[in-house]
């Protein structure tokens, strides 16, 4: 068992390096998305110097992860940081649990909003969505347009960061996403531009990340992974072994993992920790207000508590009490108060022991014993809160938890692993197998004429954990048209908001026509249809194909075989057992004198290929394959939009990334003309330096220019266009560069003839040195060099010279940059004599007596060597021509 394990993941697995990245000469990289209901982190892999291979890349306010928001506000839309920033003030404008909408039926969606005091203004479409109307009241957005605009910030963040672009990538999502919010996840990212190589589920993220720089080649281990998000709670079995595999003929040892079972609880996580405190808070300033006022329903008070209470309980992590204060809550009243940790707690109680419940549901499903899990890793931002770790403490009986992976970036780090190896620019060599499972059961329902509703029609086509992907064939006897259902395999554990556990419904045609054609063939066995399935890695189920396969016996004219009598009387029982009692004889009779033919000319064996025996007829079975055509009638959330609506979307996102883009344009020319006209002013008030290098009617003048462009700054110029900015701030540098320019010469024009006067002096060292080491150099080129250096020298004197008697608000005589002009063309023309390399000797051919002399030696040598052929070698010593007949046989000689 153990070697076919080993055997499939080795086949299977994914192999995931982080010791050797090697990219492509085109610069590729890919990146992951952990897309949260709070945040959303970005890593990204890269071969850039000075950095890790895989970074997690930081937002405009240098943070590692950004808030999961989109704005509308004042006709701008703002996307993460930006958008943070008008929560409390503007709390209906900024959309926020859109992860946690996506492919959930409207009902649900409402339900969700308005229980963690969200006044979204949303709509149902026709899919059955939500569907958000913005602050101008008539543009709406879908859920996954909204998924797009954050998934497209990630994207820019990841190419900002590692300044290529960035298109391929890896998404991480909960457990429990069922098939509509990952297709939906599918279109936002596709609606963003973004090329998902997969789809991964968070907890194997954190399982690559935990097993991929550990050894378990002598000891396999248990781990599970609990974690406690904003929104959701679950925990993962995760089996970490080694096999042995072969590699360029070597046995090496390839560490894997394998997720055993994943159980879940999608509506609790820490924001039901906050929520406690907000209605808390809300109780207490209720009858400190009094009157009968509820602060609930003002959603600019709510906004405002809950993002107090955020940091309260962050503050309660590390204390035992902590502060709130809310300035001007309601009705501009102040919120004051305290909380301990022991109240919060007990507010919380009955939260304590939920949280329990997907690690006591994956261990009483694994069969495994406390003492035989060898961690239990908490990742997550909620599982910082003391009172759950030590609830978990006490469950597990353990005094210490694991925490060896960081609680926010575990996921992400992971799933970049996961795009690395499934990237086609980049090479990893460092191994990790990973078989991961699909979170739900999947059954087929089949309906259609003479189809009866039985167990046939009703068939378990992916069971739970079955591994990611996976193909499956169904094959059933049917010869009409009929309708195919995918849904979930259990009804008590359907994703979050779903109502009817089918999810996808498919409508097969042409089998009715196709069986009316070959009604009238001789079908050696009913119709079938067969329909083929593939479950992604992503985990997406879908149907692609189906066939109708049709199995005929016909009768075909094929040449007569020359057999031997024997072998004819061998065939012809065969032939009658396929053909049947009624042609027995007849086909018996045509073998028999096919028999005697061929016992004719038994004698030439040659012969029988090739003679014209004749055609015969027998009986022949045929399969054909009729592609079926496919229809998706998918109604509901998981419905695909059509091919004109997603076209349309496209196009409003990209009116919004332009309008962006010249919206980020137009405020940094702003803030360059803002900038620009405050230095300039301060510059021109205050440095005495620009009193040598320009007249009082020059500043005054260019001060009331400064002055004009500021004032129109902020009247007239707080809705111009960036085009505008960019004419004011070119019009007052045409003025101020040229003061700027002498102001800087000021002091880089010195530096300038300080440098080029001390290499003059080091030249005439380097030049004592070539006479003294480098005798070869020829002397015109060290005269030419130093006649260079003294016109460079008297180029200086003469410039310096008429630089005293210009005034500092005139063009100055010379600049900084042609003296260090002309002193690299002397340093590079320096550099070209020192390169000169010493001539090498000269060698002397030898005579032609010394090439005699040295051709005898070796013919005396090659003589006392030679024993067999010694007089013949003498002769030719001793004998003058001899010596001419060596010297025309190179061979001879050689082969001494």
């Amino acid at each position: 068992m153990q070697s076919r394990m080993a055997s499939i993941l080795f086949k299977l697995g994914l192999f995931l390096s982080v010791l050797c990245l090697v990219f492509s000469p085109s610069q590729s990289a890919v990146m992951s998305i952990d897309l949260g209901s709070e945040w959303v982190k970005v890593a990204v892999v890269n071969l850039k110097r000075g950095q890790s291979p895989i970074t997690v890349a930081i937002n405009e306010m240098s943070k590692r992860k950004s808030p999961n928001l989109v704005a509308f506000h004042s006709g701008d839309r703002l996307l993460g940081e930006e958008a943070a920033g008008l929560v409390a003030r503007y709390p209906e404008k900024v959309y926020s649990q859109t992860r946690d909408l996506i492919g959930k039926p409207f009902n649900y969606s409402n339900s969700l909003l308005d229980s963690l005091y969200l006044p979204f203004d949303i709509t149902e479409d026709s899919r059955g969505t939500a569907t958000f109307k913005i602050d101008d009241r008539v543009s709406t957005y879908s859920v996954e347009e909204l998924v797009a605009m954050i998934l497209g910030y990630a994207a820019n963040l990841a190419e900002f960061h590692s300044k290529v672009p960035v298109k391929d990538a890896v998404i991480s999502v909960p457990p429990y996403f069922g098939q509509a919010e990952r297709k939906g996840l599918f279109r936002a990212a596709q609606l963003a531009g973004i090329n998902v190589l997969s789809l991964i589920n968070e907890h194997s993220g954190a399982a690559l990340q935990y097993g991929i720089d550990k050894d378990f080649s002598n000891e396999s281990r248990h781990v599970v992974f609990y974690d406690m998000g904003t929104s959701s709670t679950y925990a993962a079995l995760v089996y970490f072994s080694a096999y042995n595999a072969k590699e360029f003929g070597k046995t090496v040892s390839v560490n894997q993992f394998q997720v055993k079972d994943v159980r879940w609880n999608p509506e609790l996580g820490g924001q039901n920790l906050e929520l406690r405190l907000v209605e808390y808070f809300a109780d207490e300033f209720n009858k400190q207000l009094g009157n009968g006022v509820d602060v609930r329903k003002s959603p600019k008070a709510m906004a405002k508590l809950k993002k107090q209470v955020k940091r309260t309980k962050e503050i309660l992590s590390a204390n035992t009490m902590a502060p709130i204060s809310v300035e001007s809550l309601y009705d501009d009243r102040d919120f004051r108060s305290t909380i301990t940790r022991e109240k919060f707690e007990e507010l919380c109680e009955d939260l304590w022991e939920k949280s329990l419940l997907p690690l006591k549901e994956v261990l009483k499903h694994s069969g495994l014993k406390l003492d035989e899990i060898y961690a239990v890793e908490l990742i997550g931002g909620a599982t910082r809160v003391p009172k759950l770790q030590a609830k978990l403490q006490e469950y597990l009986g353990r005094k210490e938890l694991d925490r060896h992976l960081d609680a926010d970036e575990a996921i992400v780090l992971g799933a970049a692993l996961h795009a690395a190896n499934l990237s086609d620019g980049i090479k990893l060599n460092r191994k990790l197998g990973m078989i991961d499972g699909s979170s739900y059961g999947f059954v087929l329902e089949l309906d259609g004429p003479d189809l009866l509703k039985e167990d046939s029609t009703r068939q378990l086509l992916v069971q739970r954990m079955k591994k990611l992907p996976s193909k499956m064939f169904r094959s059933f006897t049917q010869s009409k048209d009929f309708e195919v259902s995918l849904a979930y395999e259990s009804e008590d554990t359907l994703p979050p908001g779903v109502t009817s556990p089918i999810f996808a419904q498919y409508s097969v045609s042409s089998l009715t026509d196709t069986s009316e054609k070959y009604a009238s063939r001789n079908l050696s066995s009913p119709i079938k249809a067969s329909l083929h399935f593939s479950l992604s890695r992503s985990g997406v189920l879908s149907l692609d194909r189906a066939d109708a396969v049709i199995e005929v016996t016909e009768w075909v004219e094929v040449p007569k075989k020359n057999l031997t009598v024997e072998n004819s009387t061998n065939v012809a029982p065969n032939v009658s057992t396929e053909t049947g009692a009624k042609n027995s004889s007849e086909e018996s009779n045509d073998n028999t004198e096919d028999g005697g033919n061929s016992n004719t000319n038994n004698s030439t064996i040659e012969g029988q290929g090739t003679a014209d025996l004749g055609i015969e007829r027998k009986l022949k079975k045929r399969t054909f394959r009729i592609p079926l055509k496919i229809v998706e009638k998918t109604v509901g959330p998981a419905m695909s939009p059509s091919k004109e609506s997603l076209a349309e979307a496209k196009r409003k996102l990209e009116e919004l990334d332009k309008k962006d883009t010249e919206r980020r344009r137009t405020a940094e020319l702003k803030n360059n003309l803002e900038g620009y006209i405050y230095a300039t002013k301060e510059k021109l008030e205050t440095s005495e330096e620009f009193e040598k290098i320009s007249t009082s009617e020059e500043r005054q003048s260019f001060i009331g220019k400064l002055d004009e462009v500021q004032e129109w700054l902020y009247t007239d110029g707080e809705d111009a266009t960036a085009t505008e900015f960019q004419e004011r701030l070119d019009l007052l540098k045409t003025t101020g560069d040229p003061i700027f320019f002498r102001f800087k010469e000021l002091t880089a024009r010195p530096e300038a003839v300080e440098y080029a006067r001390k290499y003059l002096v080091e030249l005439q060292q380097i030049v004592r040195g070539w006479e003294l080491n480098k005798p070869w150099i020829p002397k015109d080129r060290i005269n030419e060099v130093l006649s260079d250096a003294d016109k460079l020298k008297t180029w200086l004197d003469e410039k310096e010279a008429e630089q005293k008697k210009t005034p500092g608000y005139s063009k100055p005589a010379f600049t900084s940059s042609e003296v260090y002009q002309k002193a690299f063309d002397l340093e590079d023309e320096v550099a070209n004599i020192n390169r000169i390399p010493k001539p090498k000797p000269k060698i002397e051919k030898p005579t032609s007596n010394e090439t005699d002399s040295s051709r005898e030696k070796a013919q005396d040598s090659s003589t006392s060597s030679d024993n067999s052929s010694q007089d013949d070698k003498k002769a030719r010593v001793s004998d003058d021509s001899a010596k001419e007949k060596v010297d025309s046989e190179p061979e001879g000689h050689d082969e001494l």
